[in-house]
């Protein structure tokens, strides 16, 4: 049959679109109950639809305190992450010293490992160098959280550069500092933004390792976390579609840049 014969031909294509669907199903959720006017406290079962949670997006105490402290964090630990990141990927790819299987294996360990086991590893250091939990060890828990995924995404991309362009680039009296800037920090740029990316993301949305290292802080995972106790206000629907939002609106113009640079290389 026609039908039967093409299904086959789009096996492929059809399972895709339906895996994405399912991924996207609890964002499109989200966004749909932020229209919601709940008649309780719990905002779980459609009422009628309501944009005053969209004009008073900070209508909840503590809520976007919570939120901006979160930024923070995941923006100082995406910096330190990714600057840190990228020194590793390029000393593992680039240079031969003693250890550096050792060291291969120890980066991906995170990954591996649960977040529960690396959050009680954390506490643990911190409390025994007597340090006080607040933003400052949140902060330093993100960025050695994050780290494996940065090297993970950098170092691949530092693998399939061509070692010819930066020796092309010595030919023609470049220095050390001029290679880098014009040829090598190029090349590696997806590769580093992408690592940027995933480190925000995790940092943003991590609660297992902020729960058990933040003291009194109080993130907005926690705070959403915490007001799933007493009942989730709309306004958490609003943020999490304006994140959501943000974030496809990113992947959108990154995606367009790249397409104009390859046209144009064309």
């Amino acid at each position: 049959m026609p039908v039967l014969r093409w299904i086959r031909r789009n096996l492929i294509v059809i399972a895709g679109l339906l895996t994405l669907a399912y991924m996207i199903l609890p964002n499109i959720v989200v966004m749909v109950f932020s229209f919601n006017k709940p008649n309780g406290r719990f905002n779980y079962s459609w009422q009628r639809f309501s944009l005053d949670a969209w004009k008073d997006p900070c209508g909840v105490a503590d809520m976007c305190g919570s939120l901006s402290l979160s930024l923070q964090i995941a923006v100082w630990a995406t910096i330190g992450a990714t600057v840190l990141g990228t020194m590793i990927s390029f000393a593992l790819v680039r240079y031969r010293f003693r250890a550096r299987g050792a060291i291969n294996s120890l980066i991906f360990l995170p990954m591996a490992m649960p977040e529960v086991v690396m959050a009680a590893s954390l506490l643990t250091l911190f409390l025994n160098m007597g340090a006080q939990l607040g933003f400052w060890t949140v902060l330093i828990a993100h960025i050695m959280f994050c780290l494996s995924f940065v090297v993970t995404a950098v170092k691949a991309r530092v693998m399939s550069m061509d070692p010819r362009l930066e020796e092309a680039a010595r030919d023609l009296y470049a220095g050390p500092v001029q290679t880098f800037l014009r040829v090598t920090l190029p090349i590696a740029a997806p590769g580093i933004a992408a690592g940027a990316l995933l480190a925000f993301a995790l940092s943003f949305d991590d609660f297992i390792i902020t729960n058990f290292n933040a003291g009194s802080t109080v993130t907005f995972p926690m705070f959403v976390w915490g007001s799933a106790q007493r009942g989730t206000p709309v306004q958490i629907n609003v943020i999490g579609t304006a994140m959501f939002i943000i974030a496809v609106m990113v992947v959108v113009v990154g995606q367009l840049i790249a397409n104009r640079r390859k046209n144009s290389a064309r």
